[in-house]
């Protein structure tokens, strides 16, 4: 019944004074009939309907919920700008920040405070008894309030509907007794989504962890004449030095001296308090001259920039007088001549001083044209090129008004690289004042090259800088450097890299293409193969050795510096510690010496580490005593020795070691070998030539004799045809290159050859092999069958040595191959070159047999316990300190040399003689007897 919407319309029509008092007919502001419009008091919730008695204390709740709610949702504006304000004050910031700028922000505090008060009045609605009743009842289900208040609309005569609705009203009672008040909704998100009311709170939170509340008692000092109303008129002032200098700031009120002397640009603050005109400033020392503020400013501020009064009229005030000190530029001078060190870098010590302190520095170093000797490469007009200019480097820490301190930089690879220069260095203060010191001609000092072909690329690496007219120049004497590669490269990389860097030189400097940037990398080229001249890559330490002691000695005959002598003697150290390291594992690898070996040393002298550290350190005395005369013979000394230096051995093997032997059958085949070499360039010449070779060439056996009856014109007596070029131009190693003469002549550069007899046999052919049987190609196939069964013979069971001898022999014997293909085919100028290549790999092969046998020597023979024993001078040795055979004739059994080292170094003698016997501009006599030798060995 209560839910019926005829009921629910009746039921409105109850009388109003159901929510009143008993007799009572206020509606308050809402008037008309709904009990909804009836405005109350909390404590008229006490005098509602009878029925309602029950739900006093919730009703009272529920309306300051509502109280509470519209209160925060209409003034919480208000509130965030009290907590900003009070926040501020309790954090000092009015004591901060000036006067001004605090009026300001107060007026507008003050602006704020009123719209948002106004904003909250204007949105406030004070709860009323409906809205309470309202809120409470929804939260009960049935809605038993707004039953309890309905009136019974019909059947109020019929006993039967009076019970029903009797019964009706008893549960929603009892549902009504259960009410309770809800929570007041507090949220203002929706009227605050940017959540600024949190930044008020958390400045509150803020000002009372780290503020003070009784700050807001200097509130009052604000207002104009507050301060002046209780003390009277009164004057502060403070000198700021420039920050740089690091002085203290003056307070004046506290300066007893009426003489100050301050530094130039400080800066003056006087603050007035009082009325104004009760205090006057008068000053001679700002040196201003346009608008001036008037002498009664309550604050004044200026720069002291001369000499003069500071005066401050009236009540308590003082005068002083301003003496200025003058900030001075800053000193800086060079000390002595610049060093190399031993790492290459050049050093130059200065000095600088300043009264407050130096903050930069530069050093310039620019060439001395007038004192630069112009000749060979720098004849040409230079490429401009600016100053070297360097920043100094100073002191990290600590007081820099005064020190010593030094320049180092690499200057190696510069252009101006040992060449006359100027040094001149400026020194800044913080005032930015500079100062240029005294110009210092030196030489820019840095890495000098004491190997001669290192040298030389060094030289041309300078003039190629120093002007890219220089190219067509530079490129010719390096052409002219390399033109005998065998007696200045030591390693084959390094003559390749130059015939590399002198081709790019070649071509750019043709076409007229060498660019800034070119040059640049032609220079950096340059210099890392002097670098590699220079030091080399030598894996042998007797070798690493040799190289420092030739280095030495050249840099005392060159007058290098002490820098330059010490760098160098200390590499020597060094070598000599690397050598005295290998003999001693040698010796261990060779195991315990024989008794008979024990009788051969008994004239023997012993010389321990600490007496070569001895001869070492006299050289090293002498030399720093400038006794370079003596310094050199005690070195020359030294050398001998090291050179007779030998670890005691035993008694070598039988002559029948399979070492040996292998070592003889290789030979036998290389000089087979090269004898087919010899034969097939005969016939090449011949086939293009036959009239004027023919019947020349029959008593001519060649260097080789029988063997291959060949180079009938490789330099010897008959020899019409094309001029040959000299042995080993090509080739760094010196080895003989074939095919030389005419048109069968290979280009070094390309490595292209111009092939003739290509269609057939050559017209020589025959003639090569009478005497011999069989066809050159068929010779060449067993000497490739020869050099197959060596390699299987091999003595040699693993190993890197051994490995490394298969494999050269392995390369050998395809290239034998190649040599027979075409040796069928015709072709001998492919024949010649597979033959060359074959000739190369046979003599890697016993290289590395010979280095795999100096490896693995047999046991039972002594170490030397790290001591190296050189020849007493007696009866059993000769004039330079090398021990005497027992036959006349030395050998490895004497000691100075293992197997391997005999046997590579038979070989080097070898290839020289052949070399020299192939030199055209040798005399007849002289090339006979290195023909004679050749047959011989």
């Amino acid at each position: 019944m209560a839910n019926d919407p005829e009921f629910r319309r009746k039921a409105d029509t109850r009388p109003s004074d159901a929510l009143g008092p008993p007799g009572g007919s206020d509606r308050g502001q809402g008037g008309g009939d709904s009990p909804c419009k009836t405005a109350v008091t909390p404590g008229d919730l006490g005098f509602l309907d009878p029925r309602l008695a029950a739900l006093r204390w919730p009703l009272r709740l529920t309306w300051l919920g509502l109280l509470a709610e519209r209160l925060v949702q209409t003034f919480w504006p208000l509130v965030s700008l009290v907590m900003l304000a009070l926040a501020a004050v309790m954090l000092g910031l009015h004591e901060q920040l000036p006067v001004e700028l605090v009026w300001a922000g107060a007026v507008l505090l003050v602006l704020a405070v009123l719209a948002a008060l106004g904003f909250g009045f204007w949105r406030f609605r004070f709860p009323r008894a409906a809205d309470a009743l309202a809120r409470l009842d929804v939260t009960l289900p049935g809605h038993p309030i707004a039953a309890l208040l309905d009136a019974q609309a019909i059947g109020s005569d019929d006993p039967a509907s009076q019970v029903l609705w009797r019964a009706h009203l008893q549960r929603m009672q009892a549902r009504a007794a259960t009410a309770v008040a809800p929570k007041p909704d507090l949220s203002v998100a929706r009227a605050d989504p940017f959540a600024l009311r949190y930044l008020a709170v958390l400045a509150l939170a803020v000002a009372m962890l780290f503020g003070s509340i009784w700050r807001a008692g200097t509130l009052g000092e604000l207002a104009p004449g507050a301060v002046a109303a209780t003390a009277g008129p009164t004057w502060e002032g403070w000198v700021e030095p420039p920050r740089y200098t690091g002085l203290p700031v003056l307070y004046l009120n506290d300066q007893t001296d009426e003489v100050l002397s301050l530094p130039e640009n400080s800066r003056l603050t006087l603050r007035f308090y009082g009325e104004v005109g009760d205090l006057t400033l008068d000053e001679t020392v700002s040196g201003r001259t346009g608008d001036l503020p008037s002498a009664a400013d309550s604050e004044q501020s200026f720069m002291i920039t001369e000499d003069g009064t500071i005066a401050i009229n009236g009540v308590g005030g003082r005068s002083w007088d301003i003496r200025l000190v003058a900030d001075l530029p800053p000193t800086i001078a060079i000390i002595g001549d610049p060093t190399l060190e031993a790492d290459d870098t050049t050093t130059l010590t200065y000095t600088a001083s300043d009264d407050y302190g130096v903050v930069d520095g530069q050093v310039e170093i620019s060439l001395d044209m007038e004192a630069l000797v112009r000749r060979h490469g720098l004849v040409a007009q230079p490429d401009p090129r600016d100053p070297i200019v360097l920043d100094l480097s100073l002191p990290l820490s600590g007081d820099r008004r005064a020190f010593d301190e030094q320049m180092i930089d690499a200057f190696a690879k510069h252009a101006w690289a040992n060449m006359p220069v100027t040094y001149r260095m400026t020194a800044q203060d913080a005032a930015g004042q500079r100062t240029l010191s005294e110009p210092l001609s030196s030489s820019l000092v840095t890495r000098r090259f004491f190997d001669p072909m290192a040298a030389a690329v060094a030289e041309q690496r300078r003039d190629l800088l120093w002007a890219r007219v220089n190219a067509p120049r530079v490129a010719q004497v390096l052409r002219a450097l390399s033109h005998y590669p065998a007696e200045v490269f030591h390693d084959r990389g390094d003559y390749l890299r130059l015939r590399t860097i002198l081709r790019r030189l070649e071509q750019h400097s043709a076409n007229g293409s060498l660019s800034a940037e070119v040059q640049e990398e032609l220079a950096e080229a340059l210099w890392q193969l002097a670098i590699q001249l220079e030091d080399g890559d030598v894996g042998d330490a007797l070798a690493r050795m040799q190289r420092a002691e030739e280095q030495l000695s050249q840099a005392m005959r060159d007058g290098a510096t002490e820098e330059e002598i010490s760098r160098l003697m200390q590499q020597l150290r060094d070598a000599t510690q690397d050598y005295l390291r290998q003999l001693q594992r040698q010796a261990q690898q060779q195991g315990e010496q024989g008794e008979q070996q024990g009788g051969a040393d008994e004239n023997a002298m012993q010389l321990t580490q600490q007496d070569l550290q001895a001869m070492m350190d006299r050289i090293q005395d002498l030399m720093e005593q400038g006794r370079m005369a003596e310094a050199e013979q005690a070195l020359r000394e030294f050398q001998q020795m090291m050179e007779n230096m030998r670890v005691t051995e035993g008694q070598p093997g039988q002559n029948g070691d399979p070492g040996e032997q292998s070592m003889e059958g290789l030979a036998e085949t290389l000089r087979e070998q090269q004898g087919l070499s010899d034969q097939a360039f005969r016939n090449l010449q011949e086939q293009f030539n036959p009239g004027a070779r023919r019947g020349e060439n029959q008593g001519n056996e060649g260097r080789n004799g029988g063997l291959g009856r060949g180079q009938s014109h490789e330099g010897g007596q008959g020899n019409q045809g094309g001029k040959g070029d000299r042995p080993g131009s090509g080739d760094p190693s010196g080895n003989r290159q074939s095919g030389q003469s005419g048109q069968g002549q290979r280009s070094p550069d390309t490595g292209t050859a111009q092939r003739g007899g290509a269609d057939g046999q050559p017209s020589g052919q025959q003639g090569g092999e009478r005497g011999l049987g069989g066809s050159l190609a068929d010779r060449q196939q067993a000497l490739r069958d020869q050099l197959q069964a060596q390699r299987d013979g091999l003595p040699l069971s693993g190993g890197d040595g051994g490995e490394a001898t298969r494999d050269a022999l392995e390369d050998a014997g395809r290239a034998m191959d190649g040599a027979e293909d075409a040796l069928r085919q015709g072709d001998l100028a492919e024949a010649i070159d597979r033959q060359s290549d074959a000739m190369e790999a046979l003599r890697e092969g016993m290289r590395a047999l010979g280095e795999a046998m100096a490896e693995q020597q047999q046991p039972g023979q002594q170490q030397g316990q790290g001591r190296a024993n050189t020849s007493a001078q007696g009866s059993r040795m000769d004039p330079l300190g090398r021990r005497n055979g027992e036959q006349g004739d030395g050998g490895v059994s004497d000691g100075q040399f293992s197997e391997g080292q005999a046997y590579r170094r038979a070989w080097d003698l070898l290839e020289e003689i052949r070399r020299r016997a192939g030199e055209r501009n040798r005399s007849d006599t002289e090339r006979n007897y290195l023909e004679r030798l050749l047959d011989r060995f």
